[in-house]
């Protein structure tokens, strides 16, 4: 999973907000399993397939739109 593009600048960083799920978890696709936030504006995010998560980054580190925050293995 990567950070989700949210603003024009591409240069600008976001941080994950808050992870609702563990790192080592089970998700199912759909499910909600973050809220990321970039310059005043917050997204949430929801699992694009079923499988374990590995958490990468950690909530309220910097990264860049389109870094990679997390997979899924299932």
């Amino acid at each position: 999973m990567r950070f989700p593009s949210m603003s024009d600048d591409a240069n600008a960083l976001g941080v994950v907000a808050t992870w609702f799920v563990g790192d080592g978890e089970e998700v199912a696709e759909g499910a909600l399993i973050a809220e990321v936030a970039m310059q005043k504006v917050d997204q949430e995010l929801y699992a694009p397939a079923s499988g374990v998560i590995s958490l990468l980054v950690p909530e309220e580190q910097a990264v860049s739109q389109g870094g990679v925050i997390a997979t899924i293995e299932g």
